[in-house]
């Protein structure tokens, strides 16, 4: 059985450290982890956690209101395609629309951009480079 809930920064150090800092000289703990306004989602296939994301309460400056950004979002490689993203993003946007955010938005590895477009974000600005490689700013905005 499939559930979607939050859970605490430390358990989804694993998943960031597999999937996203592998072979990559960055932080698995992310600066903001246990801020107040910071929260983590996991989707669990019973026991186990196959995806995480973090959201941080972190402004754009081309954007108004108040915002969050998606940071560390990762799913295992046997759970890929079988919809946990959409579901984190699901279970996590409505925590977000509790909270009166505007916007939600994440620099999206190159890769990822056709998933982040599936589920209503958009690009904003231009591709750019870093330690792990090309990204795009995206958003979506928050409605009730």
């Amino acid at each position: 059985m499939v559930l979607v809930q939050k859970i605490k920064a430390e358990e989804t150090y694993f998943l960031r450290q597999q999937i996203l800092r592998k072979n990559i000289d960055l932080p698995y703990e992310f600066e903001g982890d246990f801020n107040e306004n910071t929260f983590h989602v996991g989707v669990f296939d019973g026991e186990e956690l196959l995806g995480i994301g973090t959201f941080m309460q972190n402004n754009l400056e081309k954007l108004d209101g108040t915002h969050y950004q998606l940071r560390g979002m990762a799913t295992s490689e046997k759970a890929r395609g079988k919809g946990f993203g959409k579901l984190l993003l699901e279970f996590a946007t409505k925590e977000l629309i509790k909270l009166e955010a505007n916007y939600l938005w994440c620099n999206a590895r190159e890769v990822a951009v056709r998933f982040y477009e599936k589920n209503q974000f958009k690009i904003l600005g231009d591709r750019f480079i870093n330690k792990v490689g090309p990204h795009y700013k995206m958003y979506k905005p928050l409605t009730k």
